[in-house]
């Protein structure tokens, strides 16, 4: 067993089972004493037309002709091999972790429920061969009819639900392993000190990482925008991050190696740093602290609490009967 996930085919070596009764083809065995079964070339007597309708193969009939078994009552088995080559939707959203349901339907091309009658047996798993890459849950089947516009006769068919779940160790250590710590790298570009010079080169090694990653889930993944994997969808967001994070460190490696007196900030700078960024981080903008003047020669109006009058002796003056008066305040010493 094969799943092609970019063509969407499933491969299968399967031995079908056919077994019918032809009146025609009794004998009397005591007429032909010994003469237990007869082989019959699959081109010399009448087989029922049993192909695999949804077939991708391009022969269509995969099946290898072999002879017809026939005993004295009738009775006719035919048990052709083949590799039969179906078409199968594979949805891949899960990957790597998904599970894929095949079918396989099987019926006449000519002839309708009333000339033919199918029955379906249970399909023997015994002799089945484990896969590497997919384990076979189980090959449920069921019996329906259907009805077209051109007859009014049923045409039955046996359909099998082929169940498989993939295997993921292969997987994990060659893809989700590596991804994650590739991931886990892209953080340390804001822990590497400025002037180490690979700042720049660390993010780029870590994004062309991403690129080959993804370049590899590509080719396994059918070309399709039906489901697109959730591993593709991460290695996407990571590479935007990734290549976010390269444009912010060439910001900062620009901001670190620039010449404070070189030139003067531009004022949308200075208008979203200094004030967008100051009030959403709750900082101190420009301007807020201001400074009391000293003492200026003007008259305060203050508490009596925080007055204290005392007589200064002033300089000798021609008026002796001019008397200072200093107030004291909370700011300070004030002059009047």
């Amino acid at each position: 067993m094969d799943v092609d996930e970019k063509n969407q085919v499933l491969t299968t070596n399967i031995w079908l089972q056919m077994s019918w009764t032809d009146h025609y083809l009794q004998w009397n065995m005591s007429e032909y004493p010994g003469v237990k079964t007869v082989r019959f070339p699959d081109g010399q007597i009448w087989k029922p037309d049993i192909l695999l309708y949804n077939s991708a193969d391009e022969r269509f009939d995969a099946t290898f002709h072999t002879n017809v078994l026939v005993n004295s009552s009738g009775h006719c088995q035919y048990l052709p091999p083949g590799i039969f080559k179906s078409s199968c939707y594979i949805d891949v959203r899960w990957f790597p972790f998904d599970v894929q349901q095949c079918k396989l339907k099987f019926g006449s091309w000519s002839y309708g429920g009333w000339s033919l009658d199918l029955q379906m047996q249970e399909a023997d798993i015994s002799g089945y061969i484990p896969n590497g890459e997919w384990d076979l849950v189980g090959i449920p089947g069921k019996r329906s009819e259907k009805f077209y516009e051109c007859c009014k006769e049923p045409y039955p068919d046996v359909t099998f639900t082929v169940t498989i779940r993939r295997r993921t160790l292969y997987y994990g250590l060659n893809l989700l392993i590596p991804c994650v710590l590739i991931s886990a790298l892209a953080l340390l570009v804001f822990l590497l000190p400025a002037d180490s010079g690979e700042k720049i080169s660390l993010g780029i090694t870590v994004l062309l990482s991403l690129t080959v990653f993804m370049l590899l889930v590509a080719e396994i993944m059918p070309a399709t925008s039906d489901s697109v994997p959730l591993i593709a969808q991460y290695f996407a967001s990571t590479m935007i991050i990734v290549g976010l994070s390269v444009v912010v460190t060439v910001i900062v490696l620009q901001y670190h190696h620039h010449d404070p007196d070189g030139g003067k900030m531009p004022k949308w700078t200075r208008v979203i740093l200094l004030n967008w960024c100051a009030w959403f981080l709750r900082m101190k903008r420009p301007g807020e602290d201001r400074v009391r003047p000293a003492c200026q020669h003007k008259q305060r109006r203050c508490s009596l609490a925080s007055v204290e009058m005392s007589a200064v002796a002033g300089p000798p003056a021609a008026n002796g009967n001019l008397l200072y008066i200093g107030f004291r305040g909370l700011d300070g010493v004030h002059c009047a």
